[in-house]
């Protein structure tokens, strides 16, 4: 999912990628800048793109290891031959100063810490290769469309795609993992669910995929928002296709990624509408457990030695049974400070506490509880629909073995029309991979292997034939 928390240790390392940085030099602070942070996991490089306006500097940053690209840089000061570089949204800084014209040592402050950071002026960047991503003009109907959805009265913004001349036509609606998404589910430069919608539309399929709650056209919050809230949105997707002339009412399933697959088979069974469902890299166990896997098996590919991920799971284990034990949120935050910072809360400096709080709003949060305790197998059981659930054996977020335990909730149902695939190869991202590792999805061109958008295209034909 794109994108579970996995406990303070990991978040804390994680926090890293995307932390801001920016850079200057007395007389020309202008063009591109490469400094590397030295972690447990190894080298990040992370790039500063200056430029001049109106008698300033301005900065954006680049991660090429992590994907991210034009991240947003605070002040860049110059006073002598100092630097200092204010990124509040990280609660980071750097300072330092120019040895050349053409360089700059200096030290990246967060979180308490501090790392040696040494600049130097480089050429162009090269941009992110993402052959896959679709480019216009397209043999098909691309469309923007918005809709009510009418349980919670929020506007949905999203793009249909449809093949053309279509009539009677199956469709699907996408459902994206966690966090708040665009309609392609970007990340890393990535466009999955771009990358499917061509692929579907092209071959007979149509296909609607819409911004999350807040994204966007999204009216709504995600952070205030639960898998049960995002369903009602999910239910709409399918109404106002149904409306659609083009489009066989009776043929409208869902392909849902990550936490979409979970939530799939929870509108299946709210709506007698669903034809189908496929579930990519969706939970079929318990939130909690799932948790626990996906954090020890980042830390372990991230070689994280086997004592700190026990240390890591049993600082879990004290968070998880405080959100258990304790619904009211701001009762939870005070035992949670307690926990996280080993009764020491009170005399941490302000970047830890910040660090500590950070993490606890993440955890605290409606959607975090909610998926912690939520047993997706009750519901399996009851989705009547023909199903098909996939899995990269290399996923490092939702575990292969999920597999497992979805076919055996559906067939507990007395629905024998589920099909399960694993790809031997395969991430989260469903991309080819080494090992699978988060750092290794940016790095990797593919954004999706073509046999898996033929598998899925395949097993929908066949049920829509039918």
């Amino acid at each position: 999912m794109k994108r579970y928390t996995i406990g303070l240790t990991t978040m804390l390392l994680l926090g890293f990628l995307f932390s801001g940085m920016a850079n200057a030099q007395e007389q020309d602070l202008t063009g591109n800048w490469s400094g590397k942070i030295t972690l447990p996991t190894g080298e990040l490089e992370m790039i500063f793109k200056i430029t001049h306006n109106d008698g300033k500097y301005e900065a954006k940053m680049d991660v090429p290891k992590q994907g991210a690209t034009n991240v947003p840089v605070g002040d860049v000061l110059v006073i002598g031959d100092s630097v200092s570089i204010a990124v509040p949204v990280i609660m980071g800084n750097y300072s330092g100063n120019f040895s050349t014209p053409d360089s700059v040592t200096g030290k990246w402050k967060q979180n308490g810490m501090s790392f040696d950071v040494n600049l130097v002026r480089i050429g162009e960047v090269a941009p992110l290769q993402r052959p896959q991503t679709p480019e216009p003009p397209f043999p098909y109907l691309s469309e923007q469309v918005e809709y009510i959805n009418p349980e919670s009265g929020l506007k949905l913004a999203g793009t249909i795609t449809i093949p053309k001349d279509a009539k009677a036509c199956p469709a699907v609606v996408m459902i994206k993992g966690s966090g708040a998404q665009d309609r392609d589910e970007t990340i890393f430069g990535h466009k999955p669910f771009a990358v499917i919608a061509d692929y579907l539309t092209r071959n007979g399929i149509a296909v609607l995929r819409v911004d999350d709650r807040g994204i966007g056209g999204s009216e709504g919050s995600v952070s205030s928002s639960t898998s049960l809230d995002f369903v009602s949105d999910v239910v709409a997707g399918v109404e106002f296709l149904k409306d659609r002339k083009e489009i066989n009412p009776k043929k409208i399933g869902l392909i849902g990624h990550s936490e979409g697959g979970l939530i799939a088979p929870i509108a299946a069974t709210k709506s007698q509408d669903v034809a189908f469902i496929v579930m990519m890299a969706g939970p079929g166990t318990v939130g909690e457990q799932i948790l626990y896997e996906q954090a020890a098996l980042i830390a372990k590919a991230a070689g994280l030695p086997d004592l700190s991920i026990k240390q890591q799971k049993l600082t879990q284990q004290k968070i998880f049974d405080v959100l258990k034990s304790e619904p009211d949120t701001a009762k939870a935050k005070e035992k949670l400070r307690e926990t996280l910072s080993q009764g020491m809360y009170a005399g941490m400096n302000d970047s830890m506490k910040k660090a500590i709080d950070a993490e606890i709003s993440n955890v605290n949060s409606t959607w975090f509880r909610f998926f912690l305790t939520y047993d997706p197998k009750p519901t399996l059981a009851k989705v009547k629909c023909p199903a098909l659930a996939l899995n990269g054996a290399k996923d490092l977020q939702v575990p292969v073995s999920n597999l497992a335990a979805i076919i055996k909730a559906v067939n507990s149902g007395a629905n024998m029309n589920v099909d399960t695939v694993r790809f031997a190869n395969h991430n989260h991202l469903f991309q080819n991979c080494e090992t699978g590792s988060t750092a290794e999805y940016s790095q990797i061109k593919e954004t999706i292997d073509p046999e898996v958008l033929k598998t899925m295209k395949d097993w929908i034909v066949k049920q829509t034939k039918k």
